[in-house]
């Protein structure tokens, strides 16, 4: 009872994302995850002393990063795990802190440099600097509450969709040429055992994030209080 009454918005947007998610409506969500994916992969190739040639997205949900150096090991680890944690950064940051409207500024610069430096197809090339536009028009001219509110559900969204996508990926269609076949490929070890190990860490990760990161009551609130304040000082004033 406690956890529905503290919780009870981030559970309402989770089950609006399950019950969407085969729909059109979140299609564009899915393809912005898949961008948290290619980042990632982005971010380790770049962190681990590689460069990044080539960063692409597509309308049917993939991608793919072409990079050169780097750690190989951490590159191809990087991408399931790296988005989830991208994911969970973002929730963590919309339900614990004010810093709403800077972490969707700094998501939207992080976009538009990524576009600027790595991406050149057509429809990622436009895709990223729509969104990453939208995210600075966002935090500039939208109420804080609603930049935490888009935080909650790109963070959501991620963290629902890691999870399928390994299972989907490197279990379920474990001969499909994925980040854990590419890791097998070339560390040695089946697909099917990265895959798993991916997920266990998955899920751990969500259960950790729900258990310690999101505390006791993560319900947005919309007080009157700063309003009433504000037309008490106006009587005032009027009085005077």
């Amino acid at each position: 009872m406690q956890l529905l009454k503290g919780h009870w918005q981030l559970i309402v947007i989770t089950g609006l994302l399950f019950l969407l998610w085969n729909t059109p409506v979140v299609i564009p969500l899915k393809i912005l995850i898949v961008f948290l994916h290619e980042l990632s992969h982005a971010l380790a190739t770049l962190l681990t002393g590689g460069s990044v040639v080539d960063l692409s997205l597509s309308p049917q949900q993939g991608g793919h990063v072409i990079s050169r150096g780097g750690n190989r090991f951490i590159v191809l680890s990087a991408g399931y795990l790296g988005s989830l944690l991208l994911g969970v950064v973002l929730l963590v940051i919309a339900v614990q802190t004010k810093m709403d409207r800077l972490a969707v500024a700094l998501f939207g610069v992080v976009t538009l440099l990524i576009t600027a430096f790595y991406i050149r197809d057509l429809f990622p090339f436009v895709f990223c600097s729509v969104t990453g536009l939208g995210l600075l028009a966002a935090a500039r001219y939208l109420d804080r509450r609603i930049n935490d509110l888009l935080l909650r559900v790109i963070g959501l969204a991620s963290m629902i969709y890691v999870p399928y996508d390994i299972f989907d990926d490197t279990i379920r269609r474990s001969g499909v040429r994925s980040d854990a076949f590419m890791l097998s490929e070339e560390f040695g070890g089946p697909t099917l055992f990265w895959g798993g190990l991916w997920l266990v860490l998955s899920l751990a990760v969500i259960v950790l994030c729900a258990k310690h990161g999101l505390g006791q009551n993560s319900n947005l609130t919309f007080s009157k209080h700063r309003s009433r304040n504000r037309r008490a000082r106006f009587s005032k004033d009027s009085q005077k």
